[in-house]
């Protein structure tokens, strides 16, 4: 744990000459506040003020103070910025006038939520996130094209795989930012990449996600392209995925495992799945927010569309990779990495801890393709299929009270959010409609 004292010595030490203080908003969109190294102790004294009614779902114009409280164990340093001064980072919880935390705030939401876990004996989650994107191509003025940075595929090698010494770059950026690359190549769609990186509690990994997108795009300019973390860039071809591996830990020990259960899964790890699986339907509005989400959510494009469980198949929504022990977890394979990192997982967590508390049983593990299955099929084992488009998802996320009441008053705002996002998307003409109805 870092003290005030000690980023004092470490602004002094790397010659630090600003500081962004960094918060994000109802829908995962990173924000900061820059500030000279000078008023440094300023921040460490959480009086860095923000306007809360410019950020989408925060406060109204009429009572819109609110200040940013730095958490000390987030410093890093942004390598890429190279000219103008040396410029750290720390990430911030938001508050309220009255020195309350915002319960609005979705760092703060995953941090109470990950904190009721040792009230009942659950220790904390560890998450580990793996983050899909695609890189573009940019025109002689800079300017974003939609022709994709190559046209390799899975696995790929240089030359192939034109975006290597950007991804490269990244990943060497990231570990000067703390990061624990634990893989990064080439996926299955032309101009896709994948990096992940080593599991850690909920919260600093939801931090590492936003982090790793604001490196992620920053160094893409640095080689003249261009990333993209939207679901489904290009029709035809697979969308990105952000694959959400979560276990509960009780300081070494994994509480999801247990060698002398059926496939290594301890009781309370059934419980936690049964109930992301009962609540997947709803969560999926939070983990798929984006109306282009649901172009990504359809069979032939790896993309889950089913809500059932599975060791090895990855037509389930929810996996059980190989390793146990340390390494029993379950991969849920559904959301995108449009979705706000924190309340994605807050979401997740919530479905498990209602599994956990009302011992929940889940179906039996599916191991057939489920896209070749017929609708009877399906039925019988009790397969339900994910919504599929936004209305749909948000719909059964208003009528879901166990994530209403876990979630807070952050449900609300966020279906209002999403409802206005959908309204101005049903005024919009798009391109598909100009060709297809032009000479009606």
């Amino acid at each position: 744990m870092k003290t005030v004292d000690d980023i004092r010595k470490l602004a002094k030490d790397e010659k630090i000459d600003y500081l962004r203080m960094t918060f994000s908003d109802l829908n995962g969109v990173l924000k900061n506040v820059e500030i000279p190294v000078s008023i440094l102790d300023t921040a460490l004294n959480n009086k860095i003020k923000i306007d809360g009614s410019s950020i989408t779902g925060f406060l109204p114009i009429q009572n819109s103070d609110m200040y940013l409280h730095p958490d000390l164990d987030t410093w890093t340093i942004y390598p890429w910025i190279t000219t103008g001064g040396n410029t750290a980072s720390l990430i911030c919880d938001v508050y309220n006038r009255d020195g309350t935390p915002f319960a609005g705030d979705p760092r703060f939401a995953l941090k109470q939520l990950d904190a009721s876990l040792s009230d009942i004996g659950c220790g904390h989650l560890n998450v580990g996130a793996e983050m899909e994107y695609f890189l573009f191509k940019t025109d002689e003025n800079g300017y974003l094209t939609t022709e994709l940075n190559d046209q390799a595929s899975y696995f790929d090698v240089y030359p192939s795989d034109a975006g290597e010494a950007c991804r490269r770059d990244t990943v060497n950026t990231l570990k000067k930012m703390g990061f624990s690359i634990e893989a990064n190549h080439h996926e299955v769609a032309p101009g896709q990449c994948e990096i992940d990186f080593r599991f850690d509690d909920a919260v600093h990994t939801a931090d590492r996600v936003q982090l790793l997108k604001l490196a992620t795009k920053a160094i893409a300019v640095k080689h003249g392209l261009r990333a993209t973390f939207m679901p489904k860039p290009l029709a035809g071809m697979n969308g990105s995925g952000m694959h959400l591996n979560t276990s509960l830990f009780d300081g070494d020990h994994n509480l999801f495992d247990d060698p002398k259960a059926d496939h290594g899964l301890s009781a309370l790890a059934t419980n936690y799945l049964a109930g992301i699986l009962t609540h997947a339907r709803a969560f999926t509005a939070i983990t798929n927010p984006t109306i282009n989400s649901y172009k990504r959510l359809v069979p032939g494009y790896e993309a889950p569309t089913y809500v059932a469980w599975a060791i090895a198949n990855r037509t389930a929504l929810v996996r059980v990779p190989d390793g146990r022990g340390p390494a029993t977890r379950f991969e849920l394979r559904s959301g995108d990495p449009s979705a706000n990192p924190y309340l994605a997982i807050a979401s997740v967590l919530s479905a498990g801890l209602d599994g956990i508390k009302n011992k929940l049983t889940p179906p039996k593990n599916v191991e057939d393709n489920i896209y070749n299955m017929s609708a009877e099929q399906r039925t019988s084992q009790q397969i339900i299929q994910l919504p599929g488009s936004l209305p749909k998802a948000l719909t059964i996320l208003k009528s879901d009270q166990t994530l209403a009441q876990m979630l807070g008053i952050i449900v609300p705002k966020y279906l209002e959010i999403k409802h206005k996002e959908l309204a101005s998307f049903q005024m919009s003409v798009t391109d598909w409609e100009k060709e297809t109805y032009f000479n009606v």
